[in-house]
Parts: structure tokens; C-alpha cells; sequence
């Protein structure tokens, strides 16, 4: 079985924001030259995530009203006592999940019809990275 290992980093503009990493997920695999296997793609910090969703821009807004609907921004979370405030971006963290598994057959990304790979981050504006680890034959 052969591996390939890329990281990518994001600095976002925002302090929640949903980047499309299908192309660099891609490149990756192109980098890798495994036909036959799969791909994990997992943000490395414990306030942002990785998911597979359809990109449509009106989507992705329902998306983050959803999360913060879920968990919202307050100033109560006992996290904060710690001196941090983003309780609430730990807590989008978990609902998104940190990975994801997508398979590989014939050298390209197995999705479904719209499926792309989104990093999401709830607590921006610093540099976080993402692994993509490819493996298989």
C-alpha cells in the first residue's frame, strides 16, 4: 500500500467561513498517483471541520444559520472562563466533525452526484491546517 501526505493552511478572512477544497483534495490524489484506495481529509484543530456537501452558495448559508442556531455565540459557556470565547466554535466543531473519508476508484474522488469537500471554520483569522493523507494502490 502506498501513502501520500499534503497540509494545507488557511488563514481566513472571517470568523466563521466554508472553503471548498475539492480542487487541492484533488491535486493531492493527482500528486499521489494511487488509482485504487482512499483519502482522509481532516482539519487539524479542535474548532473547525471537514464535511461533504453539495456547493450550492444558498446551502452553505443555511448551513452556518443552522450551526449557529445549534450553537450559538455566548458569553456564558464555562470554556470561557479559561479567558477564551469560542465555546461556541468547539461546539460547531463537534456537530460538523473534524474528518472525512472519501474513496478513490480509478484514480478520481468517488462522489455522488454535487458532492464537494468543504473545510469549515468557526474561529478564524489565524493560521490552521488540514491534512489530506491518500492511501491505497
Amino acid at each position: 500500500m502506498l501513502f501520500y501526505t499534503e497540509y494545507l493552511t488557511f488563514r481566513t478572512q472571517k470568523h466563521r467561513e466554508y472553503i471548498n477544497i475539492t480542487p487541492q483534495v484533488e491535486t493531492a490524489l493527482a500528486k499521489s498517483a494511487i488509482r485504487e484506495g482512499m483519502i482522509l481529509v481532516s482539519a487539524m484543530h479542535i474548532t473547525a471541520g471537514v464535511y461533504v456537501n453539495d456547493a450550492e452558495g444558498g446551502l452553505i448559508k443555511d448551513i452556518d444559520e443552522w450551526l449557529e442556531g445549534l450553537a450559538p455565540y455566548r458569553d456564558d459557556y464555562r470554556h470561557h472562563r479559561t479567558g477564551e470565547t469560542n465555546g461556541d466554535s468547539h461546539l460547531k466543531s463537534l456537530i460538523v466533525h473534524h474528518e472525512v473519508i472519501i474513496p478513490v476508484t480509478a484514480g478520481k474522488l468517488d462522489f455522488g452526484p454535487w458532492q464537494q469537500v468543504f473545510y469549515a471554520e468557526f474561529d478564524g483569522q489565524r493560521p490552521k491546517r488540514v491534512i489530506i493523507k491518500v492511501m491505497g494502490e
